[in-house]
């Protein structure tokens, strides 16, 4: 029964893959403009457009960095490992200052004083994953500031699924509530649901065109997810450099913890690891139909290499 219900597979028809800066349109120009102006305009009617700052030197200010995603690639992590070197001042909660129509209308003031205090010399860093997968957040970065530098990790796209299904499995289990099987998701009609949400948010290269429209590949790092969980330094050695950090965190701030079974970080002599939450083992999965939904990403996969210039291990 099981073989028959995974024998075909519907490939949906992707679209094409545009080029990595394409020339945004008059119009466009002026959507963007308006959008900016009315930004700043709601900001200036509440006459309180300021950058707060605190008797010691800090102030709270728009983030010169953003993590944009991607969801359940090791977003988390990512702002922890980076929160070591000391010229960064993340925001610990996700904003969701762009994806969000309730919080976007309140404007930039009420986004700034979701930030930090940070001193003049630091990068301010906010992370919402959902922002990758959105696709009215590119330009409103734009909007904002043409010059960001955002980071973007990412990882296997059949494990990032697997990931998504864990995380709202678990969150129905702590309240009690039942939840169906991962296969009932990826399967309908016999055939792999395409539609279901957890994979069309691996569908890579479909985002990342999006975001390319606005922002030149060099102001984006991709960090290789599945990498920094076997290895943190030298991803984080890269981000370093992408952001012009001076090199200040070291092979020694890591650790593998035997008993969680990923890195935990050494700052100072304190150690700390992630939310339990994090590192969650996997449902079991067919083994057909493991090799389904991987064969189904190879071609989406390849189309993000050709568009990043870069390929990654993935299956």
């Amino acid at each position: 029964m099981a073989a028959f219900l995974l024998g075909a597979v519907l490939l949906v028809v992707q679209p094409q893959i545009v080029p990595s800066r394409p020339a945004i349109n008059s119009n466009a120009e002026t959507s963007s403009q308006s959008v900016q102006r009315e930004l700043l305009k709601k900001t200036s009617q509440k006459n309180d457009f300021k950058e707060n700052i605190h008797s010691n030197g800090s102030c709270q200010q728009l983030p010169q960095t953003i993590i944009i995603g991607v969801r359940k690639g090791g977003t988390r992590a990512l702002l922890e490992m980076l929160s070591l070197h000391p010229d960064i001042s993340a925001a610990e909660s996700e904003v969701h200052f762009f994806d969000w129509e309730d919080h976007y209308r309140n404007g930039l003031q009420w986004y700034i004083n979701q930030m930090p205090f940070s001193y003049p010399h630091q990068i301010t860093v906010e992370k919402t994953p959902a922002y990758f997968t959105s696709p009215k957040v590119p330009e409103r970065v734009y909007n904002m500031n043409q010059s960001m530098r955002l980071l973007l990790i990412l990882r296997d796209p059949s494990e990032r699924v697997l990931s998504d299904y864990t995380q709202v499995f678990y969150n129905h289990m702590q309240k009690h509530k039942p939840y169906p099987s991962i296969e009932q998701f990826l399967i309908k009609d016999g055939e792999l649901n395409v539609d279901y949400k957890a994979i069309n948010r691996s569908l890579y290269y479909i985002h990342m065109q999006n975001w390319l429209k606005y922002f030149p590949l060099d102001h984006i790092h991709i960090v290789d997810g599945d990498k920094l969980i076997k290895d943190p330094f030298p991803e984080i050695e890269k981000v370093e450099r992408f952001l012009k950090l001076s090199p200040q965190i070291n092979a020694s701030n890591f650790y593998f913890n035997k008993t969680k079974g990923f890195y935990c970080l050494r700052d100072s002599g304190r150690e700390r690891c992630l939310h339990e939450s994090k590192g969650r083992a996997h449902p079991r999965v067919d083994i057909r139909l493991l090799e389904k939904l991987q064969e189904y990403f190879h071609e989406p996969n390849k189309r993000f290499f050709e568009l990043v210039g870069r390929t990654f291990d993935w299956h």
